[in-house]
C-alpha cells in the first residue's frame, strides 16, 4: 500500500512538473501529417492520436475508402472531442503518444518564408550569363540564348501574376526550350546551375521511363509530382519552377512499326498539354496515387519546361539536307566541308527534327532551340581548373585542410583531358579519371605530417613514376 501511495505521489509530481515546463516544441515546431508530410501551416489543424498527426484531407481520404465517399468529416469537426489530443493526458504512457521529431518541422519565420514573386528578383540576361560563366565553361551561344529565354519567361510569369495581361491585348506565349547536344556537353549541368542561380525548384525526369497512361512505367504527370516534392509541397513555388526532361530524343516516333508506340509518339502526344499549360492533379507527399494520399492541383501554365537530348544521327540528317540543296557537282566538296563543321548542330531546323521522329505539335511547344557543341581538349582543361567549383579546386581545398599544397602541371591536365575525350562522355569523365589516381595520394599523404606539397606530373599519370613530393621547410 505504501509503495502504491509513493508511486502515485511521484506520478503527480511528474505531471505537475510537466505542466510547469514551457511548451518549447509548440513554439518552435509545427506538426506535419504522418501520411502526406505537409505542415500544419498548409493543412490547417490536425488530429493527434497514437503518436501520429493526421490532416483533414488524409482523414477524409481514409473515411472515403471505407464508406465509398458517404462520410463528410467536416460535418462532425465541431462535435466534442473531435480535436482531442491524447498527449494532453499526463497519466497516459508518454512514450506511446509522444509525437516523434520526424513528424515536426521548424516553423517558418517571416524572414525564412519565400517572398511573393517580384520581377526585380530576376536578373537581366547579361547578369544571368555572367553567373553561368562562373560555373559553365564554353557553350557561349547556348548560355546567351538560355539567359534571354529564361528572363523573358519570368517576365511573362510576372505579367500573368499581376493580371496586367487583361489590360492589354498582347498575349505572351510560353518560351519552353529544346536543348540539343552530344553526351557530356553540359546540358543537365547547365539547367541545374540555372535553377540554383534563380533559386527556383527543379525536377529532372528521364524521358525513357515515361510511358502512355495505363502502361508499365512512369506516367506523364509524375514529372509534376517530382517538381512539387522539390518545392517542399509548396504549390505556389512549384508553379514557378523548372522541369528538365532529359533523353527527349528517346521518345522519337518509331519507324516501320505496326505495334502501338506507348513510349514514343504517344508520350510526345501526352506531353503536349503539360508543355502548353494545364491543371494537373498530383499526389501530395508521394509519387503514386492511392486512396490514402491527398491530391492537389498544380498548374503548368508558368512552369518552364526544358527538354534535352543527344539526338544521334541528327547531324547526318542536317548534312543530307544541306548537301541536297547544293548545285550538282559540288555535293562531294560540300559534304567534306560539313563533316569538318564543329557547329553543324547549330544549323538544325524543325524539318530535320521531324525527320528524326519528333512530331510537329511537340516541336511547336518548344519554340526555342539551343544547341551545344562537343567539348574540345582545350575546353576540358579549362573545365578542370576555371569554374568556381572546379574539381581541381575541390581537391586543393581537401589537401589544404591537411596543410598540403596540391599542384597539377599543365602537361598533366592535358593528359586528363585526352583520356576524357577517348571515353567520349565529355566532362563527366573528368571526375572518374582524377579520382582513380588521387585515391592513393589522399590515402598516403595524411601518414606523414612533414609533407608540404604534392605535384602531379604527366609521368605519374602515365605510370612512369610517382608524384613529386616536397617536405616542409625545403624549397
Amino acid at each position: 500500500m505504501e509503495e502504491a501511495k509513493e508511486r502515485k505521489e511521484e506520478d503527480r509530481a511528474v505531471s505537475e512538473e510537466a505542466e510547469k515546463k514551457p511548451a518549447k516544441d509548440d513554439d518552435e515546431y509545427e506538426k506535419i501529417c504522418y501520411v502526406c508530410r505537409r505542415p500544419e501551416s498548409k493543412t490547417g489543424p490536425m488530429v493527434t492520436m497514437g503518436g501520429m498527426n493526421l490532416c483533414h484531407d488524409c482523414m477524409q481520404k481514409a473515411f472515403d475508402s471505407v464508406t465509398q465517399g458517404g462520410f463528410d468529416l467536416s460535418k462532425i469537426q465541431n462535435m466534442p472531442y473531435m480535436n482531442l489530443n491524447l498527449s494532453d493526458f499526463s497519466n497516459l504512457n508518454q512514450q506511446n503518444v509522444e509525437i516523434p521529431k520526424k513528424q515536426k518541422i521548424k516553423k517558418r519565420t517571416a524572414e525564412t518564408k519565400k517572398p511573393e514573386f517580384d520581377l526585380k528578383d530576376i536578373p537581366a540576361p547579361h547578369i544571368i550569363k555572367q553567373r553561368l560563366d562562373e560555373y559553365v565553361i564554353g557553350q557561349e551561344q547556348a548560355k546567351k540564348v538560355i539567359s534571354v529565354a529564361v528572363y523573358n519567361h519570368y517576365k511573362r510569369v510576372f505579367l500573368v501574376d499581376s493580371d496586367k495581361k487583361e489590360e492589354e491585348n498582347v498575349q505572351i506565349e510560353k518560351s519552353n526550350i529544346l536543348m540539343i547536344g552530344p553526351t557530356g556537353s553540359g546540358k543537365t549541368y547547365l539547367v541545374k546551375t540555372l535553377a540554383k542561380l534563380l533559386d527556383v525548384p527543379l525536377a529532372i525526369a528521364d524521358a525513357t521511363s515515361l510511358t502512355e497512361a495505363g502502361y508499365i512505367g512512369d506516367d506523364i504527370e509524375s514529372v509534376v509530382s517530382k517538381l512539387l516534392a522539390a518545392a517542399d509541397n509548396d504549390v505556389d513555388r512549384a508553379q514557378r519552377g523548372i522541369i528538365f526532361i532529359d533523353e527527349i530524343d528517346k521518345i522519337a516516333k518509331k519507324k516501320n512499326t505496326n505495334s502501338r508506340d506507348v513510349s514514343g509518339e504517344s508520350v510526345q502526344q501526352e506531353l503536349l498539354k503539360l508543355l502548353e499549360g494545364s491543371n494537373v492533379e498530383v499526389p501530395v507527399g508521394s509519387n503514386q496515387k492511392n486512396a490514402l494520399t491527398p491530391m492537389t492541383t498544380v498548374s503548368t501554365d508558368n512552369i518552364l519546361f526544358i527538354c534535352g537530348g543527344a539526338f544521334p544521327d541528327l547531324e547526318d540528317i542536317i548534312k543530307e539536307r544541306l548537301t541536297n540543296k547544293s548545285s550538282i557537282g559540288f555535293a562531294a566538296e560540300l559534304k567534306d566541308k560539313y563533316d569538318k563543321d564543329p557547329d553543324i548542330l547549330g544549323r538544325v531546323t524543325n524539318e530535320d527534327l521531324r525527320k528524326f521522329g519528333m512530331i510537329p505539335e511537340f516541336l511547336g511547344r518548344l519554340p526555342i532551340t539551343v544547341t551545344l557543341q562537343s567539348l574540345t581538349k582545350e575546353l576540358l582543361v579549362r573545365i578542370l581548373k576555371e569554374p568556381r567549383n572546379a574539381i581541381l579546386k575541390q581537391y586543393e581545398k581537401l589537401l589544404e585542410l591537411d596543410e598540403v599544397k596540391l599542384v597539377f602541371e599543365d602537361d598533366a591536365l592535358e593528359w586528363i583531358a585526352e583520356q576524357a575525350m577517348k571515353k567520349e562522355t565529355g566532362a563527366r569523365a573528368l571526375r572518374s579519371i582524377i579520382e582513380d589516381f588521387m585515391l592513393d595520394i589522399m590515402y598516403e599523404i595524411p601518414k606523414d605530417p612533414e609533407i608540404g606539397s604534392v605535384v602531379i606530373t604527366r609521368a605519374y599519370l602515365d605510370k612512369n613514376g610517382g608524384p613529386l613530393i616536397q617536405m616542409r621547410g625545403y624549397h
